[in-house]
């Protein structure tokens, strides 16, 4: 269930307007997707989609350079190799966005933002955002005053 405080803060996407723009695939019984980002097809799961919907959208609609976007960016937590899903690198090649997609069926909530702030101890992007397809959610972090504010939108790159 999604956390009642937050309704206030949540922003919808059209994700699927971009599906057009999708190269799908089908080999081995298995359906693909091409990454433009990491140069290959990579098996079509319900994340995998949406992943690919939200760097469509960061790509065409925020204009964000596509050598600047990582997909599954790997980090150590608590001894163990995860990865984040999208991270968007600034000018100075630092982490500026991260962004965690879960699949449609996963409700957004208190875990599913602990899970992306503990990602982003580790990775220092002033911004974070997670997104199911269906509610997404996006902070400016004040790592200083240890504080956040939720934004109106994904940010603009600089």
């Amino acid at each position: 269930m999604l956390i009642p405080h937050l309704r206030t803060v949540l922003l919808q996407f059209d994700f699927l307007q971009f599906q057009t723009k999708l190269r799908l695939s089908k080999a081995r019984g298995k359906n693909y997707v091409f990454d433009p980002i990491r140069h290959k097809d990579i098996v079509l799961t319900p994340e995998e989609l949406l992943r690919q919907l939200v760097l469509q959208y960061l790509l065409e609609v925020k204009n964000y350079p596509a050598h600047r976007v990582r997909i599954e960016v790997g980090i150590r937590l608590n001894g163990l190799l995860k990865r984040c899903d999208i991270v968007v690198y600034d000018t100075e090649v630092r982490p500026w966005l991260l962004i965690e997609c879960k699949s449609p069926k996963v409700p957004l909530t208190q875990a599913t933002f602990e899970q992306a702030a503990r990602y982003n101890l580790q990775i220092k992007a002033p911004f974070l955002a997670v997104t199911n397809g269906l509610a997404t959610f996006c902070c400016a972090l004040d790592f200083e005053a240890q504080g956040f504010e939720y934004l109106k939108d994904l940010p603009d790159f600089i």
